[in-house]
């Protein structure tokens, strides 16, 4: 029986489902690698979902039960990596393909990790500091058999941070008896964080771009960047391609963005974002719609806020030469025919945005020793293993004779499915 037989190909794939989209990406590079049948059915689905329903006391005294997932889907190379968020709209389909995209993601960078990723369906901003922590106590209690050290370890992710990481860090070790560092990444420097994590993920698209950059012969003082997103990773990648000569001229938070074609002034526009908590009324550009960003004409977009940011709906308006994903899923598959037309040089999410779960490993690595490495130290290596990565899927795509999408996919399931293959299955 052969490989199409497993791939439902009338199935309906709906555009704004990443789930969906990464499937649809999956079964094409699994295609190309003529991937074992049997393989197949093993890697396209999650080992173990996780639903729970956490009871909360609000702080007028009445409980509210909140709904939260944990999607570990593969385990192969070794512990299950992956954020956690809390926002209205979290999905399972969304928590799925987050926690298929990790398992790829690490395998790209051949980080010992393999995928999972967490959420709880809230909204965060009417939520006190109170509530906030009674709930993420009582989501890693209920979570309490099934992360570790050596088994699932979550990370920030959209609406969570250090504090966050504290918490579950504290709850998971009160219930061992001791104190367990490695459970979580992200954490805060002083209780066993990294050096450099906070910056990790936004200087590794600066990394992956400069190779991208050098790559076509651009000069950075020439090359206009516009980035979509100002929190960590956009402010972050901002800040870093500004003091390395690039010329940054669109920026955006989540209520719109600004344009200055003669360049942004970054450390300026950060301080208004600060101070003012918004980029409008920054009087030096003139102000745009985040969807009027996406079109400006580029060398390089970077799509740092959120999914399904660049569809079949605005795709053919899209003019840059490199497009950098710093967010998971900015682009639907739907779009990147389109864009391979056009000839846009993709540097895909699960490579591009590699650079936090990079230094995830990191932490893990420094808590497990119990010894902590200097930021240039952190810096230096992540480095090493992001431009490591871009080139080990360049010449992946320039062998398949396919775009860094598609190479960086076969890539990934190539290392997990000869780990998977090479253990066997446990019956």
């Amino acid at each position: 029986m052969g490989f199409h037989a497993f791939v439902d190909d009338a199935r309906e794939i709906k555009e704004d489902n990443p789930f969906e989209s990464m499937m649809s990406r999956f079964d094409h590079a699994a295609q190309l690698l003529k991937l074992d049948p049997d393989l197949y059915k093993v890697l396209r689905v999650p080992n173990r979902e996780i639903t729970t329903y956490i009871p909360v006391y609000m702080d007028d005294g009445h409980i509210e039960v909140f709904t939260g997932f944990r999607v570990q889907h593969n385990f192969a190379r070794g512990p299950a990596k992956g954020g956690i968020r809390y926002a209205p709209d979290v999905t399972l389909d969304e928590v799925r393909a987050l926690a298929a995209w990790m398992t790829w993601k690490c395998a790209v960078v051949n980080i010992p990790f393999g995928g999972a990723k967490g959420g709880i369906i809230c909204d965060p901003s009417q939520m006190s500091l109170g509530e906030l922590e009674r709930m993420t106590r009582r989501y890693t209690a209920e979570l309490i058999d099934f992360i570790g050290p050596e088994r699932d370890v979550p990370a920030p992710d959209m609406n969570t941070n250090e504090q966050t990481m504290a918490w579950i860090m504290d709850t998971y070790s009160m219930h061992a008896r001791h104190t367990v560092t490695a459970v979580v990444t992200g954490k805060p420097i002083d209780l066993s964080g990294s050096r450099g994590r906070r910056e990790a993920t936004g200087r590794g698209l600066l990394f992956v771009a400069d190779e991208a950059v050098a790559k076509f012969g651009l000069k950075k003082s020439d090359t206009r960047v516009v980035i979509q997103g100002s929190g960590n990773v956009g402010g972050t990648a901002a800040r870093l391609m500004h003091e390395t000569g690039y010329r940054v001229i669109a920026l955006s938070d989540i209520h719109g963005g600004i344009y200055n074609p003669r360049g942004l002034d970054i450390p300026d526009v950060i301080a208004h974002l600060e101070k003012h908590r918004s980029l409008e009324k920054y009087p030096g550009g003139e102000p745009v719609s985040n969807h009027e960003l996406l079109e400006i004409e580029c060398d390089v977009l970077l799509p740092a806020a959120t999914e399904n940011q660049i569809t079949s709906q605005n795709v053919d308006r899209i003019r840059c030469r490199i497009l950098c994903e710093g967010a998971n899923g900015p682009t639907t598959a739907a779009a990147d025919d389109v864009l391979e037309r056009k000839g846009v040089f993709v540097i895909p999410d699960i490579l591009a945005n590699a650079g936090g779960v990079t230094c995830s490993y990191f932490e893990w690595v420094q808590d497990r020793m119990g010894y902590f490495w200097k930021e240039d130290v952190v810096n230096e290596r992540l480095q090493d293993i992001m431009v490591a990565s871009f080139h080990d899927v360049c010449k992946y795509a320039e062998c398949h004779n396919v775009n860094m999408r598609i190479a960086a996919y076969m890539l990934a399931i190539d290392r997990v499915a000869y780990i998977t293959r090479t253990r066997g299955i446990y019956a």
